[in-house]
């Protein structure tokens, strides 16, 4: 399942926006309890969002070098980029499979205090990086590849399939645990 109809740069720059929008939208409203606590060990508010930014700054950094930066310490792509259904397909095989975030990735979590400064942090992320993608040209996406800890290379469209993917997937996880968290109750 490769790369038939990518999705465009101005396809991308919309899906993240939106992804990102509502991941937010579940958290705006949350009061300091549902956004710091947990149920069943699973991962609170708090660290899903602080889980979100931690991703997304690399995706920010490495649409910030050059090209020729990126080439030199991550390669060149040697096949085309996946589909986003096909991309999305590989992490939810890989999550099934016993795959979790590692290293920095792993969230310590926030204060309530700082909900407020992260949701805008995060938000401001967004923003730098989609207006970095407009700086890529469609070939540049295909054709330039970075690091994934769990799913290995990607290229850049594919890395952005994954951050838009990457919000929804936490952002219902979070639903989830406020879900149980009422049933608790």
């Amino acid at each position: 399942m490769f790369n038939v109809l990518a999705m465009t740069k101005s396809e991308i720059t919309s899906l993240l926006a939106e992804k990102h929008k509502l991941f937010i939208s579940e958290f705006e409203s949350l009061s300091e309890h549902q956004f710091c606590s947990s149920v069943n060990d699973k991962w609170s508010a708090a660290q899903q969002l602080d889980h979100i930014v931690r991703a997304v700054q690399p995706v920010v950094l490495a649409f910030t070098l050059p090209g020729f930066v990126l080439k030199m310490f991550f390669g060149q792509a040697n096949r085309p980029s996946k589909t986003y259904e096909a991309l999305v397909e590989k992490y939810k095989n890989k999550l099934a499979s016993g795959g979790k975030a590692s290293g920095r990735f792993v969230p310590a979590g926030l204060p309530y205090s700082q909900k407020k400064s992260s949701i805008h942090k995060l938000q401001t992320l967004i923003s730098s990086l989609n207006k970095k993608i407009e700086r890529k040209t469609e070939d540049e996406l295909d054709q330039q590849i970075l690091p994934h800890p769990l799913l290995g290379k990607l290229t850049l469209r594919e890395m952005l399939y994954f951050t838009a993917y990457h919000a929804e997937h936490h952002r219902l996880s979070t639903v989830k645990n406020l879900d149980a968290q009422l049933q608790s109750s």
